[in-house]
């Protein structure tokens, strides 16, 4: 079985840990000289990254990081207790909500950015939370 690594690229090591902290109740666990913090107290440790904003993503890509809003298809959703407050608590700390909280039968969530343009959403489970939509695999293939 994999361990999962969540890594983030910041340009503001300081203000990324206070946002992470703040936001979400996330603690430092090790920092790592300039480059890069451990955030502790989600299911995965996080791992804030120091890149300069216009630095290359990658040896083999022609993108440059961006901290200003962007959409990417892998994002962060951290799951709470009560959305509303967390919503407050989150934009308190920089981050922007981009949208209303929107309810499901799974349960509500809310759509934000950090302070750095990634997206993360809150999610708060209703019921038996995705398990109030989701069709088995075994059910699904005998349809």
């Amino acid at each position: 079985m994999a361990s999962l690594l969540v890594n983030i690229d910041v340009d503001d090591l300081k203000k990324a840990a206070q946002f992470y902290c703040s936001a979400l109740d996330l603690t430092v666990g090790r920092r790592f000289g300039h480059d890069a913090v451990e955030l502790l107290g989600a299911n995965a440790p996080i791992y804030l990254l120091a890149k300069p904003n216009g630095t290359v993503a990658s040896a083999s890509s022609r993108h440059l990081r961006s901290y200003a809003r962007h959409w990417t298809p892998i994002h962060l959703d951290f799951v709470v207790d009560n959305v509303e407050a967390a919503v407050d608590k989150a934009r308190n700390a920089g981050a922007r909500l981009e949208g209303n909280v929107r309810s499901n039968s799974w349960g509500k969530i809310a759509m934000l950015a950090d302070p750095f343009g990634h997206g993360i959403c809150l999610i708060e489970f209703v019921g038996r939370g995705y398990d109030e939509i989701a069709t088995p695999e075994k059910q699904r293939k005998s349809e």
